[in-house]
């Protein structure tokens, strides 16, 4: 999925300068892929059933496969926005049926297993990075197709005998959920719209940063960039939810949103060589975390179906991000790197209105986030994953 999902980002340059993509073309297919993902995402939710099927499962896989070997067959802008859109519609599908799996195997298991799993899109993203920055001094952005088809094919095969599961639920007390709804209420507003905000920031930098990195640098920087992004993703869903079990997770959210948009406008601020991997450093080192404390953060917050809300509100801004920069980019990529900056910086501060009075523990114990034995039992039980709909993530 990392790869079929966001090969994209480092072919896009070479799509620009030898297939005659001009850069609103560009953004127009990003956003088909983003709605086609948001389409498998309510799928996924819709009908549980494809959640449990192999057949789905395997059907999607091939799909996403096949959208990337067809890619290079046409010059048809309309075509490719079609096939991103299949594409992002397979590799929602993927990613939902593989979390079901996920969740079922390491329920059990502590909570930085299934953090680990997740750096998998890191992994992949890395791999795709690799792939054109080997390829780009000896062939053009339909050998880079083929070969990321070629590459899927592989890991397609290495995950043909997942057996998909449905993941365990289990609700707290009736009671417990009855105080917890009366507080989740009141701040999960503000997490919705950090996270709203977030979607709409991280994607324009995870759709343009290599471009916008190789407008001004040797070709070379961007696609080693996104490399970058991709092994600081491995160990980063990891992490946040090692710390999230000790500290406040609503302080983290706000501290990686920080992090993150000074990595995103790095780039656009200056253009040396140390900012460009600085840059993809940070963001790949927190936009899975972002997905991980918000997610976790609505599940401590107990409010009634967080994670699909959580979900369709990150997965709009995703669709929202690239057509709200769009007019920028007749002026290259420096301005829509910085809007997007300003972005994650506005779902900081909402982040920092929910770190105000969060209640920190729904079953009753307000304030900071203690380290008590009971407390940390608790961190345990909503640190893991929680059964996620698809877009939840990228």
């Amino acid at each position: 999925m990392g790869v079929g999902r966001f090969v994209y980002t480092p072919i896009l340059p070479l799509m620009h300068a030898r297939a005659g993509l001009s850069a609103g073309a560009g953004a127009n297919l990003a956003t088909a892929n983003y709605v086609g993902y948001l389409v498998g995402a309510l799928a996924g939710t819709l009908a549980p059933a494809l959640v449990r099927s192999r057949t789905v499962l395997r059907g999607s896989l091939l799909l996403l496969t096949a959208t990337l070997a067809a890619m290079p067959l046409t010059h048809s802008v309309l075509v490719w926005g079609a096939l991103r859109l299949l594409a992002g519609a397979a590799s929602a599908l993927v990613f939902v049926v593989a979390v079901a799996a996920l969740l079922h195997h390491l329920r059990d298991h502590p909570a930085h297993l299934p953090g680990w799993a997740f750096g998998g899109v890191g992994a992949g993203i890395a791999l795709s990075g690799l792939l054109v920055l080997a390829l780009r001094p000896v062939a053009d952005w339909r050998a880079a197709w083929w070969s990321a088809a070629a590459l899927t094919a592989l890991l397609t095969a290495a995950a043909w005998r997942l057996r998909p599961e449905e993941a365990p639920s289990a609700g707290p007390a009736a009671g417990s959920r009855a105080r917890a709804r009366a507080r989740g209420h009141r701040w999960f507003g503000a997490l919705f719209v950090s996270y709203f905000l977030e979607g709409v920031g991280y994607i324009v930098a995870g759709t343009f940063l290599v471009a916008a990195i190789g407008q001004g640098s040797p070709g070379w920087l961007g696609s080693g960039a996104w490399v970058l992004v991709g092994l600081a993703a491995v160990p980063s869903s990891a992490l946040w939810a090692r710390l999230g079990r000790r500290w406040s997770r609503p302080g983290l959210l706000l501290t990686a949103l920080v992090v993150q948009a000074a990595g995103i406008a790095l780039p656009a601020l200056t253009g040396s060589t140390a900012a460009a991997l600085g840059s993809a450093v940070l963001f790949g080192a927190t936009f899975l975390g972002v997905s991980t404390l918000a997610l976790a953060t609505g599940a401590q917050l107990r409010f009634p179906r967080s994670v699909a809300l959580l979900t369709a509100g990150y997965s709009v801004g995703q669709i929202l991000g690239p057509l709200v920069v769009a007019p920028l980019l007749r002026h290259g990529y420096h301005q829509a790197l910085l809007l997007a900056a300003l972005a994650v910086l506005a779902a900081a501060a909402a982040a920092a209105v929910l770190r105000i009075g969060f209640p920190h523990d729904p079953a009753g114990h307000m304030g900071g986030d203690h380290t008590l034995p009971v407390r940390r039992r608790q961190a345990a039980d909503v640190t893991r994953p929680q059964a996620p709909s698809p877009g939840h993530r990228y």
